[in-house]
């Protein structure tokens, strides 16, 4: 079955990303959770799709605070053609300037970490908000296509996302992204950066809460209601911890 060519394609990406990528991840990890631990915040920046694993780690159940997802809906598609359609998005994030406009709307400390998702790690705007981040003192975590960044030339004054990050984590996926070919069909099908990415971030999650806890530090967890034995008010806790730290930067 087709289906299962894209169970083993994606099987393969993960495996690779586990042993070629886990060092890498529990050095970002270890970064993050030290930045945490200091009252620092993880900033997360994507853009189109990989504005999904910024979406998924926090507020998500089974995350924490300590991540600041730097969202802005002009970057997310809420149509597929005209006002906030993709064709808008893909125009949008290949524009120089615009990144320095979102850093300059958020509070962002030295001893925060910016961390960028950009599968192809070539586009004006993840790559200006990795340089915005270094310009600002932030350690960058970049996460992207080490095979794309490779065969594809840059969009940005020649800079590639991998080359001003402090550490890269390859997602492990081709450059076209679509895992399963058919016969009889030219381009490849069924993508493969998602899943990649968001296994990453996950990772991410876990091997830092495991750093904090080891600091002694008590996390506050959002939890799936449907947990019977965690009390109504669990995440409004969650939440108003997240509200504090926040407020806490801008003090």
């Amino acid at each position: 079955m087709t289906s299962d060519q894209y169970f083993e394609a994606i099987e393969v990406v993960l495996k690779k990303i586990r042993v070629t990528q886990s060092e890498q991840i529990k050095k970002a990890a270890q970064v993050m959770a030290d930045s945490i631990a200091q009252g620092g915040v993880v900033h997360m920046f994507g853009s189109g799709h990989s504005v999904i694993p910024v979406l998924d780690i926090f507020p998500r159940y089974g995350s924490y605070p300590g991540f600041h997802p730097l969202l802005d809906p002009r970057l997310m598609w809420f149509n597929i053609i005209g006002p906030g359609g993709v064709q808008e998005l893909l125009w949008l994030e290949r524009q120089e300037g615009y990144a320095e406009i979102l850093l300059k709307r958020n509070k962002i400390n030295d001893k925060d970490v910016m961390l960028v998702f950009s599968h192809g790690g070539i586009n004006a705007v993840p790559v200006e908000m990795a340089l915005g981040a270094k310009r600002l003192g932030l350690f960058v975590v970049a996460v992207t296509s080490m095979e794309n960044q490779q065969k594809v030339s840059t969009t940005h004054q020649g800079n590639r996302l991998c080359d001003i990050a402090d550490i890269t984590i390859d997602n492990c996926v081709p450059a076209e992204d679509a895992l399963v070919k058919i016969d009889g069909q030219r381009e490849p099908v069924a993508a493969g950066s998602t899943i990649a990415i968001v296994a990453i971030s996950m990772a991410l999650v876990a091997e830092i809460a495991k750093i904090l806890i080891d600091k002694k530090m008590s996390l506050k967890v959002f939890v799936s209601p449907n947990v019977g034995e965690i009390p109504k008010t669990h995440n409004e806790e969650v939440f108003e911890a997240y509200s504090k730290m926040m407020r806490e930067k801008d003090g």
